[in-house]
């Protein structure tokens, strides 16, 4: 695993390629504000699913957006 540092930088760069930097600045002082529990969230999004539900949707989303980028193994 990464330092915290690199993960941070990599999580901020994540946002704003997909949202631009405002949106990823707005889209942090909203968890930050919210006093957000990721895995809180995590847990009552997965388990509102009905099984199977998750893996279609990751077999729909892994067919409408394939992979084109060059993996590394680390």
């Amino acid at each position: 695993m990464d330092n915290t540092a690199k993960i941070l930088a990599q999580g901020f760069s994540c946002l704003v390629d997909n949202m631009g930097v405002i949106d990823a600045e707005y889209f942090i002082s909203l968890i930050k504000r919210d006093d957000f529990d990721y895995t809180i969230w995590q847990r009552e999004y997965f388990d509102k699913m009905k099984p199977g539900e998750f893996a279609a949707k990751a077999s729909a989303y892994a067919g409408s957006h394939p992979y084109t980028g060059n993996a590394q193994i680390i």
